[in-house]
């Protein structure tokens, strides 16, 4: 595997790309607002309703998620009301659909009771089952033990 992973307590995991990834989507309700999102979840109501999380840990959740710039919040004004926003994916957000897709795929092995998983991802071209798949930068699909982890230009040795 190399040297990173043989001497790893001599590198620091303050860079960490996985710690910084949960530090924005790591609490269950981020991750179910993530996946009503990917939905078309759009209105603070429906994120409450859907969610089912009070309103203010809803609004707490949403405003980290647009300073994270994942969700974008757009004003929108139905006749005769006041205006209010909705909450659109941004390309950062639109990217997790592969995470939030590897989740409910590995929930659905492993997770789901004996009735099943809810609900069915399919392709809508071929009606195929979706999952996520891991691939190499050449298209390669990429099987657990195949992975080699080397030092990136990110990596901070410990002094």
């Amino acid at each position: 595997m190399g040297d990173f992973l043989d001497d790893r307590d001599s590198w620091s995991g303050v860079n960490c790309s996985i710690a910084r990834a949960m530090d924005i989507v790591g609490s269950r309700s981020t991750i179910l607002i993530m996946r009503e999102a990917l939905l078309g979840t759009r209105r603070f109501d429906d994120f409450v309703r859907r969610v089912g999380v009070g309103e203010p840990a809803m609004a707490a959740r949403l405003k980290d998620l647009v300073t994270a710039g994942v969700l974008e919040r757009i004003p929108y004004r139905e006749p005769g009301q006041r205006t209010r926003h909705e909450y659109q994916l941004t390309r950062k957000g639109r990217e997790l659909l592969p995470v939030i897709t590897a989740l409910r795929n590995w929930g659905d092995t492993w997770a789901a009771d004996d009735a099943g998983p809810s609900v069915l991802a399919t392709h809508r071209d071929c009606g195929h089952p979706v999952h996520a798949v891991l691939r190499c930068g050449a298209g390669h699909e990429v099987g657990d033990g195949e992975i080699d982890i080397t030092a990136g230009p990110g990596a901070i040795r410990r002094g």
